[in-house]
């Protein structure tokens, strides 16, 4: 594997005078660099001077070797084939292939000047080839935003339908899936949308009305695989148990399905749930390490859907999110009860979130360390558990008796019913007039004629085919929502126009605060025509920003700016990080994240608290991850605590979180690459472009290095190298002290045969000169030298989120005025997202 390729990352920008004002501190502005530029060398000369000096001998429209000419290239880059062009040329002369051995060569000096020359004129014409215009490209919504739409609009949670399940994975833009020109709409998803439409509204709307029903299990409580001759022998299936948490490999005991009630539910409604459940063993006297769970806490019991047509019932399944969750009696069984919503053709499936790691590899545990304690010891071997559940104590849940009862009746009607068409229900005689009520809801914006005249269509078309009037209005909600005007944030603000309208506006700012539709309240500002005044802007942002709703916004933006969507994508293995697994780790590394900026938003708290703080947000399962003192005391009960960290050098700072060093691993192992990569992105917002198309082997160059730090200065001995890798590598040594899920650590894993772990070496030195000792003195250099960058760099993400779209040079002068002002305020996170959400940037077309 080349080097490059196996960090996934090439070489950064190597003009200098960028790198030294970006990397080494300070703030810059597009007039400093424009003003910067003047004072270099014309960079069309000087690559001309040097292509004719040793390319165009054999590139030239003569003898074009490998059909390439350079002797009519000329800078500025105008077209796609000279950037093309220029990137060969990039490739080429970093990797030293070209001019030929056999020719004269260019000093390390001028392939510098010439690499830098053309890297900065490739950045320009990329601008400028994928430039909006400064305007936000017409999207349509991201998915998470279509659920969160639909939830809103049906008023009832969406997410055990799965409706985009099926939907093409989203693409995303430096990390963000809300930008315009990455949302594409093909066919295939148009007839997603069709069908989640059909889905949504036949389900909640059209199904038919039911009496409750009553169900009751006491027996036959039949479980798969290695548990049914046990379970059979033993409790003649008279009772369902749990064994060991959803999140395992061999999958014997995480799911308890109800045997005689596969066909689920009969149609779409809540129902409630009786449990009559005994926490089993949980003072057992085997080795808790067997079993990697807490005994200190006490179980708990999950309710998710489940679908027998969707898959194995026992396996985990696509669509199970958690309805409901109980703590379990540990001295004789009670009645646990649940209200859970369920789908048509669902069953409720039963989890063990806390439980025991791996049952398998429990049982096979047990048998062999407490052999002796059983009656036939020959029996006690692999994977049998007859005996243990016999005579033994292998922790467990219990279930003993399962009742199901409705679809409960809901005084007044469904919510779904009200939502869509009023208090009083569908009415024949007014339902022209319903739907385009909810049309307007739907569209987020007042009805034009033309609206109308599709919607009353819709209607009458359907009823001269025989429809039933309530059939007619669902088969038109249907047609509303797989409108463009529905499924693209589509703007009604005239092209003529730069300033938003209110409508526009209205939903620019829900979606970007809430992932979802106006509510009434900002609806009516911007039908009156209020919220285009900026004290009426700033009122709604502060209302919208305390509604419980706005951690849509804290969750996405963190999943865009952190990244924190893609933890999971390269799990560790198993064997070598159980606690992530057994402890699901991925949920509270997002919630910490979450939390802090919570914290800082809610408390108008200093965003350089993100470069370092003394504080942090952990639950149980981080405290042990990070070793607080806080491990002893906390809860799982308690959630999420803000804890000291004065005396703590290994956290404190988003880089210290296991969320972000987790996502910025590859799972397997750590690299200064990625991570440095990681911190110029995220932190100082510079991005380096692509890798060259072919990189030289790194056997071939660091022969001999032993660690990661000596790897990398063999590597980097090549000039074209190191002019990049002196701006990454030195960001990323000091988080080499964190393992690939964000454990502190002194040394290097030990590596596979002889010797000994290598210690790791935390130190390194910025190109402009500043030192650090450690992780703990890199935040430090950060946060006095690199404060201002980034709160540049989260105003310009901000501002990409909330719109839609990339910064651009023309914005720039007003970032620059946003930072000043949130700078002048002591760089409150509050400040910032609402200057950001008041700018002209956001309430421009």
């Amino acid at each position: 594997m080349h080097f490059c390729e196996s960090i996934g990352y090439g070489v950064v920008r190597t003009i200098q005078v960028i790198a030294a004002c970006l990397v080494g501190g300070g703030v810059v502005s597009f007039v400093d660099v424009a003003s910067a530029a003047e004072t270099e060398s014309k960079p069309d000369t000087l690559v001309q001077d040097l292509i004719r000096k040793y390319c165009v001998e054999c590139h030239n429209a003569d003898s074009a070797e490998g059909e390439r000419t350079f002797d009519s290239f000329r800078l500025p880059i105008l077209s796609e084939s000279q950037l093309i062009t220029a990137d060969e040329i990039v490739d080429q002369v970093t990797l030293s292939v070209m001019p030929p051995e056999d020719a004269d060569q260019p000093s390390d000096e001028e392939r510098l000047a010439l690499v830098g020359a053309l890297r900065n004129s490739i950045a320009d014409a990329r601008d400028k080839f994928t430039s909006s215009g400064a305007r936000t490209v017409m999207r349509r919504l991201s998915n998470r935003e279509y659920e969160n739409t639909l939830a809103a609009l049906f008023d009832r949670r969406v997410d055990t339908l799965g409706l985009t399940a099926d939907f093409p994975k989203e693409n995303t833009s430096k990390h963000m899936d809300n930008i315009g020109e990455s949302l594409v709409t093909s066919g295939f998803l148009l007839d997603q949308y069709f069908q989640a439409a059909s889905r949504l509204v036949e389900t909640r709307l059209g199904k038919p009305e039911m009496e409750p029903q009553s169900w009751h299990f006491t027996d036959h409580f039949v479980q798969y695989e290695e548990l049914t001759g046990a379970h059979k022998s033993v409790f003649n299936f008279e009772f369902l148990c749990l064994y060991e948490q959803p999140n395992t490999d061999t999958r014997q005991g995480g799911y308890g399905h109800i045997e005689d009630f596969l066909q689920g539910v009969p149609i779409s409604g809540l129902y409630d749930i009786e449990v009559h459940a005994q926490a089993m063993h949980r003072d057992t006297h085997y080795d808790p390490k067997i079993f990697r769970v807490d005994f200190s806490e006490p179980f708990q019991l999950a309710v998710v859907p489940g679908d027998a047509t969707k898959g194995h019932i026992h396996y985990p399944q696509s669509i199970e999110p958690i309805l409901g969750q109980a703590i379990v009696p540990d001295d004789e069984p009670e009645w646990l009860s649940f209200r859970v919503w369920l789908e048509a053709g669902q069953t409720p499936r039963f989890i063990f979130p806390n439980g025991p790691y791996e049952s398998r590899e429990s049982v096979i545990e047990v048998n062999k360390r407490y052999n002796k304690e059983f009656k036939d010891p020959k029996a006690a071997n692999g994977v049998s558990r007859t005996h243990i559940l016999r005579e033994g104590e292998l922790p467990h849940i219990k279930i003993g008796e399962i009742k199901i009862r409705g679809p409960i009746h809901e005084e007044g009607g469904t919510k779904e019913e009200i939502a869509v068409f009023g208090p009083e229900g569908f009415q024949e005689d007014r339902a022209l007039e319903q739907l385009f009520a909810f049309g307007q809801k739907a569209y987020r914006r007042g009805l034009e004629e033309s609206d109308r005249e599709r919607i009353e269509g819709m209607y009458k078309k359907r009823i001269s085919q025989d429809a039933t009037p309530r059939q007619a209005a669902l088969d038109t909600i249907k047609m509303i929502l797989c409108s463009p005007s529905f499924l693209y944030l589509s703007e009604i603000t005239p092209e003529d126009e730069t300033k938003l309208r209110p409508f526009d506006l209205a939903s620019r700012l829900s979606y970007a605060l809430w992932a979802a539709p106006p509510d009434d309240q900002l609806f009516d500002a911007a039908t009156s025509g209020r919220l285009t005044e900026t004290d009426e802007l700033k009122t709604q942002i502060v209302r919208m920003l305390a509604d419980g709703r706005s951690r849509e916004f804290v969750n996405g933006f963190l999943d865009s700016w952190l990244n924190l969507r893609d933890i999971g994508n390269l799990p560790p293995p198993r064997k070598d990080a159980i606690d992530y697994y057994a402890e699901n780790l991925p949920d509270s590394m997002k919630t910490e994240a979450r939390q802090f900026f919570r914290r800082l938003l809610d408390e108008n708290g200093p965003v350089t608290d993100f470069i370092d703080a003394d504080y942090t947000y952990v639950d149980k399962k981080l405290a042990k991850l990070y070793d607080l003192p806080d491990k002893d005391t906390l809860r799982l009960e308690d959630g999420f605590q803000r804890v000291a960290l004065a005396d703590n050098r290994q956290r404190g700072g988003v880089l210290g979180m296991a969320g972000v060093l987790t996502v910025s691993a590859n799972g397997v192992d750590t690299s200064p690459v990625t991570r440095g990569v990681w911190v110029l992105e995220n932190v100082l917002g510079i991005t380096p472009p692509p890798p060259p198309d072919v990189v030289p082997a790194i056997d071939a160059d660091v022969s001999g290095a032993k660690t990661i730090r000596e790897k990398l200065a063999r590597h980097s001995e090549d000039r074209t190298c190191y002019v990049c890798h002196r701006n990454i590598d030195p960001l990323g040594y000091a988080l080499e002290t964190f393992d690939p899920i964000g454990r502190w650590r002194s040394k290097y894993p030990k590596p596979k045969g002889k010797g000994a772990a290598l210690a790791i070496d935390s130190s390194g030195k910025l190109p402009s000169g500043e030192t650090y000792a450690n992780f703990a003195d890199f935040k430090r250099v950060l946060l006095e030298n690199r404060s201002e960058p980034f709160a540049r760099n989260l105003i310009e993400k901000l501002l990409m989120y909330s719109t839609g779209r990339h910064m651009e040079r023309s914005d720039q002068f007003e970032i620059d005025e946003i930072l000043q002002r949130v700078k002048d305020d002591g760089y409150g996170l509050m400040t910032m997202v609402t200057e950001v959400l008041t700018s002209e940037i956001f309430r421009s077309r």
